[in-house]
């Protein structure tokens, strides 16, 4: 990955989430950039190996980037398994340069989903190791990582027009999240909002919180 233009001091790393590309955070980056920030966002291949393994490939090598680019400060928005990663990276790894962190539909408790359709035909094939490690029990990764010992915004959806997936979920939920599960301890701000998880990252109202949260530490209200 070769580093971008630089446009300020501080860049924003985006971390989409499963089963997506680095087009699901277009939307983001490009309003990101109207405010001035170096935007890093790095594709990374969420179906081929385990949270941990995808961390250390993705962020690592987007950490080298932005070191080259001469920014000083480093954000981090994520949406989704996106957040999951980079906590199973600052457990392990310590970024001097990370500032604020917002989270957009994290499962940081994980997902009720995979608990009932993980064993489902097909259902490891299309979520991959990763999606696997997504559940809410004592083996599901999210409950291994701990409390965030860093600035972190969260913001949780609570709108599902699926009835199927949301009966699935305990209420409210975004489709895909509960929104009791997306908080963490430790956690700096959180905002519960109507919208559902596949395009969360890309509604207006999250991305001006977003923006927001970057900028002071906290969100808009």
């Amino acid at each position: 990955m070769q580093p971008p233009r630089k446009t300020g001091e501080t860049a924003v790393l985006l971390l989409h989430g499963l089963c997506r590309t680095r087009r699901s955070m277009a939307t983001m980056a490009r309003a990101l950039e109207g405010e001035g920030y170096l935007v890093l966002n790095p594709g990374y291949p969420s179906r081929k190996a385990d949270v941990r393994t995808l961390a250390q490939q993705s962020i690592t090598q987007a950490l080298a980037t932005f070191r080259r680019t001469g920014c000083t400060r480093l954000h981090v928005v994520t949406h989704s398994m996106g957040g999951i990663l980079l906590r199973a990276f600052l457990a392990e790894e310590e970024v001097a340069e990370l500032g604020h962190v917002v989270m957009l539909a994290p499962p940081n408790g994980g997902s009720e989903l995979v608990d009932r359709l993980r064993h489902l035909p097909g259902f490891a094939w299309f979520n991959g190791p990763a999606g696997l490690e997504l559940g809410t029990g004592t083996d599901g990764l999210p409950g291994q990582l701990g409390p965030a010992a860093f600035s972190v915004g969260i913001i949780a959806g609570s709108r599902c027009r699926d009835p199927f997936l949301s009966r699935l979920l305990p209420r409210p939920n975004d489709g895909k999240v509960s929104v009791e599960r997306t908080r963490l301890a430790g956690m700096r701000d959180f905002l519960e909002l109507p919208y559902g998880h596949t395009f969360l990252m890309n509604r207006p109202e999250i991305i001006s919180q977003t923006v927001h949260f970057l900028k002071k530490g906290f969100f808009c209200r």
